[in-house]
């Protein structure tokens, strides 16, 4: 007598609790009670059949390897329910046999042993095969027209939510409070101060739970600037479509992050936010003997912990905390303003801003001729390609590189036209920065070690050196050389000379030390 094992198989777990599996199970035990065929036991699947890498095939086939030449038969309902791929197919029926395996659909029956049978066993395997290709070409095809709609199709990102309507209708929308930390996250980044791995892990102490892959995938995931990205197909470029979701972030504050992680950005030195609160210099001072930047650690003496700055190599290098720490207040209080500039600095601001609205114009016009000359590059391209003097692969990357390019010069015309717009009482402003600024060495006592560290890191781009009790800084940040009036041009201003300042940078107030504005 015949032994056979019966194997089930339907496509998702849904199917495992209708009716399918307990039909097929009984096709195939009426089967073997007919032929006198013992039953030996029973394999339900609820896994595709595009591979054999599927849970219950793997336990099939250790059984028939330990209890070889026990089981003579190896029953399904169709072909299709064996396999949907027909090279992996062939493989696993010679697997099969060599173990004393004879695969057989019942509904389907074929005799291996005959040639000929051979031709149907290709069309009974071919056919499902055939059938997911075409389902999966239909519904990639849905899938990229929803995208080209602009509706979200998968796993919502950090920060939303997948949702319904009634109507059976997806979308998404988002979730707190992950969607508030994403965008505290563009925020930081787009800041340029600290690294992007000490923001995740800032990010993650709130409450994100995100791991580095999937975080710098995020931060160049177009989703949440309301952007859904359509992918290049053989007759389409890749682009971006307007979503129907609520975007997280603006579109400049997005393509500022680009520019930033591509390296086409000048930032700060991205620094770590975490530090003990007796080392706010750590990584800001350079050792005097090798090329490193000094860190700092805390040793225990009898008493009490006692912190240093020192090098992380053998070099020696090793300074108390206490020593340094004062010695740069003693540094930051030479920047402090004159008696008689803070006048001065009230007046240069005032005529800074009010011929600023003609650098403003100038950088308007020149953004409008960027953008010009990237659309003529695309037009001439064009016109290569219907003369068929360049290949269509070689317009398709023209115009997507300046597609991107118009992009990015567009976003910021926006942004230079709302600034055009922008009128704001600059006196009473710059009023309040002088009044900070004359005090930053008390401000900097009393703030926080995040702060001590935002400040520094605004103030010297450049890397500091302590020696012999003295703490020399770098040059100053270009914006704070103007504020504090170390330039020529605003000494020249005060002996009464002209000034030949016209325009201060317009991004010098983001120091952190007066009220932010529009």
């Amino acid at each position: 007598m015949q032994v056979a094992d019966l194997y089930v198989r339907v496509s998702t777990d849904e199917q495992t609790k209708g009716y399918s599996p307990r039909s097929q199970e009984a096709v195939l035990r009426q089967y073997c009670q007919l032929r006198n065929i013992t039953v030996r036991h029973v394999f339900v699947e609820d896994y595709t059949a595009k591979h054999f890498n599927r849970p219950e095939w793997r336990k099939i086939m250790v059984i028939l390897r330990k209890q070889r030449n026990k089981t003579d038969l190896l029953l399904f309902t169709k072909w299709d329910r064996f396999s949907r791929n027909t090279s992996d197919a062939y493989q696993m029926i010679d697997v099969l046999k060599k173990l004393g395996v004879e695969p057989q659909a019942v509904e389907q029956p074929l005799d291996l042993t005959i040639p000929e049978n051979k031709m149907m066993l290709a069309i009974y395997l071919t056919a499902p095969e055939i059938e997911n290709d075409r389902r999966g070409l239909n519904t990639k095809a849905g899938i990229r027209q929803a995208k080209k709609e602009g509706r979200y199709m998968g796993k919502a990102p950090r920060g939303y939510i997948n949702k319904a309507y009634e109507d059976g209708r997806r979308y998404i929308t988002f979730k707190e409070p992950e969607a508030s930390i994403m965008r505290w996250v563009f925020n930081e980044v787009a800041e340029g101060l600290y690294s992007s791995e000490s923001i995740m892990k800032q990010a993650n102490e709130r409450g994100l739970n995100i791991d580095k892959n999937t975080f710098y995938l995020s931060l160049r995931n177009p989703v949440y600037c309301g952007k859904i990205r359509v992918a290049a197909t053989n007759d389409e470029l890749a682009h971006l479509v307007q979503g129907l979701h609520e975007p997280l972030i603006s579109e400049a504050l997005f393509y500022k992050v680009q520019d930033i992680m591509d390296g086409r950005s000048k930032i700060l030195k991205g620094l770590a936010i975490a530090t003990p609160k007796d080392l706010p210099l750590r990584n800001f001072i350079k050792c005097n003997r090798c090329p490193r930047m000094l860190t700092g650690s805390a040793s225990k003496g009898r008493n009490t912990y006692r912190v240093y700055y020192h090098c992380r190599s053998s070099c020696g290098i090793r300074y108390k905390a206490k020593d340094v720490n004062n010695a740069f207040m003693d540094e930051l209080t030479t920047l402090l303003p004159r008696a008689g500039y803070p006048e001065l600095f009230v007046a240069s601001i005032a005529e800074a801003y009010t011929n600023q609205h003609r650098a403003i114009k100038e950088e308007s016009d020149e953004l409008i001729r960027q953008i010009g000359e990237a659309n003529r590059k695309i037009d001439n391209a064009r016109e290569l390609l219907l003369l068929h003097e360049l290949e269509a692969n070689e317009y398709r990357k023209i115009k997507e590189e300046n597609g991107s390019t118009i992009a990015r010069l567009e976003m910021r015309l926006n942004e230079v036209n709302v600034q055009k717009s922008t009128h704001v009482n600059i006196k009473k402003l710059a009023q309040m920065a002088i009044n900070a600024l004359c005090e930053v060495d008390k401000l900097y006592d009393i703030a926080s070690t995040e702060a001590k560290r935002y400040l520094v890191g605004i103030l010297f781009p450049e890397k500091m050196t302590y020696a012999e009790g003295v703490c020399r800084t770098g040059k100053l940040n270009r914006a704070a050389e103007l504020i504090y009036l170390e330039n020529k041009e605003l000494r020249a201003k005060k002996m009464g000379q002209k000034s030949r300042l016209k325009t201060l940078p317009h991004k010098g107030w983001n120091m952190g030390l007066e009220p932010t504005t529009s």
